[in-house]
């Protein structure tokens, strides 16, 4: 058994804007708990922006806590849902083993067993924090029920976006494009395998669209190119934000749907037969494809993040999954 005398350094949203590092003292580990040192993580920048801008609404504050998030919202809070490491206490058929945990910025922590969830060989940790991200856009697909063949668009080519879109080219029969409104994403999708357009290029009559882009524009690009009775999945999460969306024009008489997605809960389409562990276990399998390498952004040691976090979280510095390397 691992003692109480180890001493862990995480990250904390203190103010608007503002991040600083403090030392946490780890109690001693409990039965059926692994305790892990973080090698990887990632910063979910949609949320984690608003997040560090406390701009989660009050009604939101207990549906938006994060597994093992300490503190409290507004602030301080310690938030963050994407670490990977090996396992260093607990039953000895866990020793070595590389997890991933929905677990805030840390550099060792203790989660139950059930909480770790055990990383295939074959997937690099530095990839595996793409987990929660393609858990939310696993269950995206999952909203649409069934993802459709044919024209796909996904308005907004952030991390969840592109991934949505990953998932739903593997549909035979699918034409995915992202749409995004800077043109650098081509290359994204390019490495993807998937189309690219501007908004004002984006594919008209689509069967299905999903929209990720957190902004009313794209929200009404989204509507823009929707076919006849198609869905349109919202990913978005828009905090205290009020948004304003065109529901005249063809809205009606196209007869279209707008369909929340998030991943609090597991689809409604597999909910009885999937739970939220299985759903985090699919996810991490399908990880295992070095194409997703081009979401990673180049690694910053964590001790840096208090002084970098405002640039990584700029809407407009063009970063998207932005790993942590921890010492």
């Amino acid at each position: 058994m691992a003692g109480s005398d180890e001493v862990a350094q995480a990250l904390w949203y203190v103010g608007p804007g503002r991040a600083e590092i403090r030392a946490e003292r780890l109690s001693p580990l409990a039965e059926r708990t692994v305790r892990v040192r973080a090698r990887h993580g990632a910063i979910s920048r949609g949320t984690e922006a608003l997040v560090a801008a406390g701009r989660v609404p009050a009604s939101e504050y207990q549906r938006m806590r994060g597994p093992f998030m300490g503190g409290a919202f507004p602030f301080p809070v310690k938030y963050g849902y994407a670490t990977v490491g090996p396992v260093e206490a607990g039953p000895r058929e866990w020793l070595g083993r590389t997890v991933f945990a929905l677990h805030p910025h840390q550099t060792l922590f203790d989660v139950p067993l059930d909480a770790a969830v055990p990383v295939p060989r074959d997937i690099p940790a530095s990839r595996a924090v793409l987990a929660a991200n393609m858990e939310t856009a696993l269950n995206a697909t999952w909203d649409a029920a069934p993802v459709p063949s044919g024209p796909i668009a996904v308005i907004g080519a952030g991390v969840v976006g592109a991934l949505a879109g990953f998932l739903c080219a593997r549909v035979p029969g699918a034409e995915v494009t992202l749409v995004d409104v800077n043109p650098a994403r081509a290359q994204l999708a390019l490495a993807l395998g998937l189309n690219f357009a501007s908004p004002e290029d984006a594919p008209p009559d689509c069967e299905l669209v999903i929209h990720a882009s957190a902004t009313a524009a794209g929200l009404t690009t989204a509507i823009n190119c929707a076919g006849e009775e198609a869905t349109i999945i919202e990913l978005s999460w828009y905090g205290s934000g009020l948004v304003s969306i065109p529901l005249g024009g063809a809205f009606h008489s196209r007869r279209l749907r707008i369909v929340s997605s998030q991943v609090g809960k597991v689809a409604p389409a597999r909910r009885a037969t999937t739970t939220p562990r299985q759903r985090l276990e699919q996810a991490i399998e399908l990880l295992a494809d070095d194409r997703l390498d081009a979401l990673l952004a180049p690694a910053v040691p964590f001790h840096d993040l208090p002084e970098r976090l405002p640039d990584i979280l700029h809407r407009q510095n063009g970063v998207l999954c932005q790993l942590i390397d921890y010492p």
